[in-house]
């Protein structure tokens, strides 16, 4: 009973989530009504939910894979025959502006001085000169609604080149613009200069705090109690008990404080990371839920754009590491504290009472090493401790994907640029699809991912590129990704006699 309320809850949840994210992405491209495709792309997760409560086990594999198949197609097919009509396609640098939020206020007086102003001749002799030939060959201006687009030939390195044009922007033109530098579909970077609607208020907007620690902390009070409430029935407490005596209430913390520590202490990686870049950034916000896990993670908000590549690398890696950092120590711990029982069909990803690591190649090793008597044909019964760790490996490991906005997204974007992560992006998703046909349980990763933006945002200088040791670093965010995910090849789990 407890399990099939829990599914409920769950895809109500992901029905929310997917409802706005098909609202927000594709309801201003078509005249297909929102529902059909939410409808749609709910589909999977419905019939799996309802074969599940009504035979009490999963449907067969034939069947997710038809509506995994099926589903994507018709959603895309629906998109295009409601299509509205389209305008001529522009660049790809037209997108810029989404890196910087509230810099196109939607309507917009003509007298408003925020508003990007023709460029005369003289302005354009001026901007043309702070283009030096030797660093940036400037061939011609574009005026657009939203920006000014300088195109010409890279002369030497893009830091070098940024940072020039920059400072003779800066110079010319006051706090008049962002400047941003970006490379086109063909590959050849350009500048773009947007209006900074803002100019006049920068000192004033610089100096109102964005942390808001009274609602940084009442969340994470909220949230430990329901984290608390939740590790307290995984410890054994029944309702009956904790209504008689709160006092036991406290057995619940072991599994509050670690899961607590693990995804605040990757939200602080992001914040300090955003904050030695000198962007503004809010404090980490925690999401309290009343059913397990007892939170939905946290967030940060950046309220600023980010620098340069360098920095986007940095703030999405940060997290991740951070919490990497307390998860395998915990889980370590975890798992010598918990205990071997039989392998069951009910053995999945989400039993805790009986989970089979091996769908995990580093929960495997994990649990060779660390469970006492792990062998063939055996599961485990997770301590709350463990349980905690789990759930954070887990958590970052769907952070880690190299999808949009994630912390992977962000991280292959940066050491590979954009349009290549958008590549990425597309391949991860269909991936993902594939591997819920070996495990089941991922299927709402694989929706999550499917409605998900593979777009990531740019940086203001999206040109130049890592240093050796950034790259190697973020190769080894991407081998922890597929060690999470992927299950061990028949040749460990047999030697290691698993």
């Amino acid at each position: 009973m407890e399990f099939s309320l829990l599914l409920i809850l769950l895809g109500l949840l992901l029905g929310l989530i997917t409802y706005f994210t098909v609202k927000n992405s594709v309801a201003s491209i078509t005249r297909t009504p929102v529902w059909l495709l939410w409808l749609v792309m709910m589909t999977p997760p419905l019939v799996l939910t309802g074969w599940t409560l009504l035979y009490n086990e999963p449907p067969p594999r034939n069947v997710i894979l038809g509506t995994i198949l099926v589903c994507p197609l018709l959603y895309w097919l629906l998109i295009n025959w409601g299509r509205r009509e389209p305008q001529k396609l522009r660049a790809k640098e037209d997108s810029i502006q989404s890196a910087l939020p509230d810099t196109q206020p939607k309507e917009q007086p003509v007298v408003e001085e925020s508003k990007l102003r023709p460029i005369n001749k003289q302005e354009e002799t001026e901007l043309r000169n702070c283009f030096p030939w030797g660093v940036y060959y400037l061939q011609n201006v574009e005026y657009r609604p939203q920006a000014v687009l300088c195109r010409g030939k890279l002369r030497t390195n893009p830091d070098t080149a940024y940072q020039t044009v920059r400072k003779n922007i800066e110079a010319e033109f006051g706090d008049r613009f962002f400047l941003i530098f970006q490379e086109s579909l063909n590959g050849k970077p350009f500048f773009a200069l947007v209006p900074n609607p803002q100019a006049k208020a920068t000192a004033e907007v610089e100096s109102q705090s964005v942390t808001r620690p009274g609602l940084a902390l009442g969340l994470l009070l909220i949230t430990l109690f329901t984290t608390t409430v939740v590790g307290a029935k995984l410890a054994g407490v029944d309702e009956e008990s904790l209504q008689s005596t709160p006092i036991i209430l406290r057995q619940g913390l072991p599994y509050a404080i670690s899961l607590m520590a693990i995804l605040g202490i990757h939200e602080l990686g992001h914040y300090l990371a955003a904050t030695y870049y000198q962007i503004r950034t809010t404090l980490p916000y925690c999401i309290p839920i009343p059913f397990l896990p007892g939170t939905l993670g946290a967030f940060i908000q950046m309220r600023s754009p980010v620098p340069h590549r360098k920095a986007l690398f940095d703030i999405g890696i940060a997290g991740p590491l951070a919490g990497l950092l307390i998860t395998i120590p915990l889980l370590m711990w975890g798992l010598a504290h918990s205990e071997v029982v039989e392998l069951t069909e009910k053995s999945r990803l989400w039993t805790f009472a009986s989970l089979d690591p091996r769908f995990s190649f580093l929960l495997t090793l994990f649990s060779k090493w660390f469970v006492s008597d792990f062998e063939v044909g055996k599961a485990i019964a997770l301590n709350p401790v463990a349980i905690a760790a789990y759930i954070g490996l887990i958590v970052t490991a769907f952070n880690l994907m190299p999808v949009g906005q994630l912390d992977g997204g962000h991280i292959v974007h940066a050491m590979l640029g954009q349009r290549t992560a958008v590549v990425i992006g597309q391949v991860t998703r269909f991936l993902m699809l594939l591997l819920v046909l070996l495990e089941r349980d991922l299927l709402i990763w694989a929706v999550i991912l499917l409605f998900m933006p593979v777009a990531d945002e740019p940086a203001l200088n999206d040109v130049s590129e890592l240093d050796n040791w950034r790259d190697a670093l973020g190769f080894l965010a991407l081998v922890i990704l597929v060690s999470i995910v992927l299950p061990p090849p028949g040749t460990v789990t047999q030697m290691l006699n698993i």
